[in-house]
């Protein structure tokens, strides 16, 4: 087998694995601003469940809330903010299959990397306030996509404000 062939059959596998998890924006296509579960273990059999059921993730999104907003240029969070993150961790702490990751988001003005870092900021600042809150730190992940990806576009600040944002995404295997 040649060099090339082998580079192939290696990238096809690395592009394979990198599909761990294709059903987290849940069925029906990919959303990069909603969250998703992946069917499993009983939970939520269905991606994001039935809102009315207290356990799925379709009832977390909704009815506690799956993001906070931010003011402009912080990363401190308001009482608002303060009041959906402890519901966040009250079902975080009767859900513990649930894995988290946190992402971090801001809106488009300012450079890509310093809103890389207020993204990673905003996200950390809901990381810390719910490990305060008795969620596990072992079942919570950052990232930060800076202004990458918008849940509004357009240039004043009733779409910047909603882009201002941590989201909290759930899938499951915590572990925890």
């Amino acid at each position: 087998m040649t060099h090339l062939p082998k580079a192939l059959v290696l990238l096809a596998v690395l592009g394979l694995a990198a599909c761990n998890n294709p059903d987290r924006y849940g069925a029906g296509g990919v959303d990069p601003n909603a969250a998703g579960g992946l069917p499993g273990a009983g939970i939520d059999t269905t991606g994001l469940g039935d809102p009315n059921n207290p356990n799925s993730v379709a009832y977390f999104n909704q009815t506690i809330g799956d993001r906070v907003l931010f003011a402009v240029d912080q990363s401190s969070l308001s009482d608002s903010a303060r009041g959906v993150l402890a519901g966040q961790a009250r079902w975080m702490q009767s859900n513990p299959d649930y894995a988290v990751i946190i992402e971090g988001h801001a809106d488009e003005q300012g450079t890509r990397e310093y809103n890389l870092a207020l993204g990673a900021r905003r996200a950390s600042a809901v990381q810390n306030y719910l490990i305060s809150q008795g969620v596990s730190a072992s079942r919570l992940r950052t990232v930060s996509y800076g202004k990458e990806r918008p849940l509004e576009i357009c240039s004043d600040e009733a779409c910047y404000s909603q882009n201002r944002r941590a989201v909290t995404v759930l899938s499951i295997g915590a572990g925890a």
